[in-house]
């Protein structure tokens, strides 16, 4: 049986995740986050596996959005599974999916399901809206 306590810390596990890993790209709390068998499911193709997967798009995103800020909009909890809907913003200052930087302000929805097992993501599921991300960076770059 999980408590309401269990539920509310599964969900600030995540918001940390978030905040600390996505928005201020400290990679270096992920063996603390993440279990040693996370599994990304339905990564992006070429996605390296565990931890590193998410090294690689932290990294990526980071680098194209210096001012990357993921904002968690609503969470719902439910036995080990947090499930959160957020916005992701930020400034197209590099290339992303072989976009050049357009220096859009972008908005992106998503939703994500995690799993967290005594303190640990081992499980994420992520669907966010990238067709809408790339229109919008197209967009920028048709306008130039």
């Amino acid at each position: 049986m999980t408590t309401n306590d269990t539920l509310e810390r599964n969900k600030a596990i995540y918001r940390r995740y978030i905040q600390q890993v996505f928005n201020k790209g400290r990679v270096d709390l992920l063996d603390e986050l993440l279990s040693p068998s996370y599994v990304y499911h339905e990564a992006p193709p070429g996605t390296l596996p565990g931890a590193e997967g998410i090294r690689q798009v932290v990294s990526m995103f980071r680098a194209a959005f210096p001012d990357l800020e993921i904002t968690i909009d609503d969470q719902i909890a439910e036995g080990d599974q947090v499930c959160s809907r957020a916005t992701t913003c930020g400034t197209h200052q590099g290339e992303i999916f072989g976009i050049p930087a357009t220096g859009n302000v972008v908005a992106m929805t998503g939703m994500t399901i995690v799993r967290i097992v005594d303190g640990r993501i081992t499980d994420s599921w992520v669907k966010n809206d990238v067709m809408g991300l790339i229109n919008q960076l197209n967009a920028g770059s048709a306008s130039r």
